[in-house]
């Protein structure tokens, strides 16, 4: 994909008052934002030809939503975002000049529009147009990968109405979005339907469908399911938690690429988190389905997730395994305002299906620690480690160790 100065972006900046005259404006109300995150991180591989990964990578966007035309309800959001590297490049980055010397770090070095999209709001609707960012839910199927340097974006016409008290509906059709990579844009013919009903702060249903197929690697599947969330008061604690089911079938478009495949993958979840005083207390268990070689079935996937948030920081299962996964987890940690947030995560996986006779994936421990830094609005800081321990399954023997510190100012 062509890269973008991110001086384009300034220019953009100064529209409202190049283009404003007396008695009309093109461009009104201005708002500016922008965030800038530097990061190191480093990465260690067991028994690896590689070397160690080190990356101190920064990230820089600014954005500007204005008024457009005078018009009530009409407005253009611009984002631009760039990522560069501090203190060398000693890390496999993926991108076409990679240095397959050292292990991956997935932040390459590029800039380009992140969001550019003409905005209608009227009443209780909501319609985009352009390039965007979709979260929806926990991101565990439409994310904006957001945890990487530079974030995925949907170029998409998206929906979304809340004029029925508890009720949310969104909808949205993808033609193309960008991953983290800097690579072309992929095309897409994707449906992206979701809605939400709040029955109260204990119970809400969430029903979904995501019919996607996508150039990338020729993929396609129609996935719908139902997910109940909420909270649930229980003497001095608070439970939140999490209950969903999926179904995975073939392609509901078929004209991008060549996707041969009869999808037929199940994925089911269960997660409970209690807060008593502070003290946070949970566990889990995720199944993504998977194959034998021989049942006709495929291993459920997820390509337009938020993938890091899930199955362990060290990203050992960014695609699911042929055989599928489960992964058992428990937490532990404490957080309060001005202390922070401190978390302990333990998974431990399994195939679904077992792959040559083995299905031990391994085991992972999770550290976070995050806070907001004091005497400066909207700075934080974040430390993080993963620790992953092989298991028998070809793929998954050696161990992977990586660590993150951060600071992320936003304004």
């Amino acid at each position: 994909m062509k890269r973008i100065p991110l001086s384009a972006v300034a220019v953009l900046t100064l529209l409202p008052n190049i283009l404003s005259a007396e008695g009309f404006s093109l461009f009104s109300d201005a708002k500016f934002n922008g965030e800038i995150r530097p990061r190191y991180e480093s990465v260690s591989i067991e028994d690896s030809l590689n070397k160690d990964a080190n990356a101190f990578t920064v990230r820089v966007t600014l954005g500007l939503e204005t008024k457009l035309l005078d018009i009530d309800g009409l407005t253009m959001k611009v984002d631009g975002t760039t990522v560069q590297t501090l203190g060398g490049t000693h890390y496999n980055d993926l991108s076409p000049t990679k240095d397959t010397r050292y292990e991956v770090v997935a932040d390459p070095e590029q800039t380009r529009f992140t969001q550019a999209y003409l905005q209608y709001k009227y009443g209780a609707t909501t319609l985009k147009a352009g390039r965007q960012i979709l979260n929806l839910d926990n991101q565990r199927f439409i994310g904006s990968v957001d945890w990487r340097q530079m974030m995925q974006s949907m170029d998409a016409m998206s929906i979304t109405n809340t004029s029925i008290a508890g009720l949310s509906l969104s909808g949205a059709y993808v033609y193309s979005y960008a991953t983290v990579f800097d690579e072309p844009t992929w095309d897409s013919k994707a449906v992206i339907l979701n809605g939400t009903y709040k029955i109260n702060d204990s119970v809400k249903i969430t029903a979904y469908d995501y019919m996607i197929s996508s150039e990338k690697g020729s993929y396609g599947s129609d996935t719908y399911g139902l997910a109940l969330t909420g909270d649930i008061p229980v003497a001095m604690a608070k439970i939140a938690y999490r209950a969903e089911y999926a179904q995975q079938g073939d392609a509901t478009f078929k004209t991008i690429g060549s996707v041969k495949k009869e999808n037929d993958a199940t994925y089911y979840n269960l997660d409970l988190l209690a807060n008593i005083s502070g003290v946070l207390v949970g566990g889990g268990y995720e199944v993504l389905s998977g194959s034998n070689g021989s049942d006709g079935k495929t291993a459920f996937s997820t390509p337009l997730a938020t993938l890091h948030a899930f199955n362990g920081w060290a990203d050992k299962f960014l695609t699911t395994p042929t055989g599928g996964l489960c992964d058992a987890s428990a937490t532990f940690g404490y957080t309060a305002p001005g202390v922070g947030k401190a978390m302990i995560v333990y998974h431990a996986f399994e195939t679904d299906k077992a792959m040559g006779g083995k299905s031990d994936l391994g085991s992972e421990w999770d550290l976070l620690y995050t806070n907001a830094i004091p005497g400066v609005k909207g700075l934080s800081g974040l430390a993080k480690a993963a620790y992953y321990q092989g298991g028998d399954v070809v793929g998954n023997t050696k161990d992977v160790s990586k660590i993150w510190l951060q600071l992320g100012y936003k304004f």
